[in-house]
């Protein structure tokens, strides 16, 4: 004969397992959108912007999270500055989500790559109780390109739209912080073409080139940021960084500027792996600001 408690445990032991999992940190890539996203010119995977989650283990976790987006030049998402950057964050007890975001190679153009970087933004912050988050803690690190996307909503974030039916909408997309690695900044003359033509298209017009010159729309409202890029980048000049930092400064942001004599572009964290012992400089100093912003232990 069952005693009776265990009859009682058996009945609420479903329960107990479906809560447990309702209030799990995911593990498996999410749509930023549950039905078709704004903008959306298919339904094929290239039309489909996902966040990927990467959780520390819990006795490491800080609360923190970024999210990341990594590089191509708008026209593909670099595979070494996804998920080897969630590794890195994930060992500094950071909470990793690599942002999926369309592409102009896709024949998308501005504004979706910055509805999916908001989206992305406001999703992990409406989850932020769920997940063991905290919402005032959540930043976002781009390369590149990346750099560039990140950079757009660093400056042109906003507090959400509190009437609005969808949750998550309802969230503000500022970031707190911004890391923004060999970073596009610029639309202008300094700009990666690549990443213009892919963003803009051919000929856009003078006034989509000012609103996406992130350098001209610093403000005092933007969150603090780490910087880094190489002298000697061929590919991205290093005036997008130095651009950005002076117009931070200007502004009264508070930054932290990295700028290395030797090295090229595309560098990730110091190789196409996740390999620490080949790590670059920026990393550890990265860490190092990370752990002073109260993001990483």
């Amino acid at each position: 004969m069952i005693p009776q408690h265990m009859k009682l445990l058996t009945r609420l032991l479903p329960f107990v397992l479906f809560t447990s999992l309702v209030h799990a940190q995911p593990k498996d890539t999410m749509l930023l959108w549950p039905d078709a996203p704004p903008g959306a010119l298919g339904k094929a995977d290239q039309d489909i912007p996902t966040l990927t989650p990467f959780f520390p283990d819990t006795n490491k976790a800080t609360g923190a999270a970024m999210v990341i987006c990594p590089g191509g030049g708008y026209a593909r998402l670099a595979p070494h500055e996804g998920a080897t950057y969630a590794t890195w964050l994930n060992e500094q007890g950071i909470a990793a989500f690599v942002l999926k975001y369309r592409l102009g190679s896709a024949g998308y153009r501005h504004p979706v790559m910055l509805q999916d970087a908001a989206r992305a933004m406001r999703l992990v912050r409406a989850n932020a109780a769920e997940w063991k988050l905290d919402p005032k803690r959540i930043g976002i690190i781009g390369p590149s390109a990346g750099g560039h996307l990140a950079s757009t909503l660093l400056t042109h974030f906003d507090a959400g739209s509190p009437d609005a039916n969808d949750p998550i909408e309802r969230q503000s997309s500022r970031p707190d912080l911004g890391v923004l690695v060999y970073p596009v900044i610029t639309m202008g003359a300094k700009t990666h073409r690549g990443s213009r033509e892919n963003l803009l298209g051919k000929n856009p017009p003078p006034e989509l080139v000012e609103l996406l010159s992130n350098e001209l729309h610093v403000t005092k409202d933007t969150p603090p940021c780490f910087l880094f890029h190489n002298f000697p980048d061929n590919v991205v000049s290093v005036d997008n960084t130095l651009d950005f930092a002076a117009a931070l400064s200007r502004a009264g942001v508070p930054f932290d500027l990295h700028i290395y004599d030797k090295g090229g572009h595309g560098i990730g964290l110091g190789s196409t792996k996740y390999e620490p012992a080949k790590f670059h400089p920026w990393v550890r100093e990265c860490e190092r600001w990370l752990q002073e912003q109260g993001f990483a232990k």
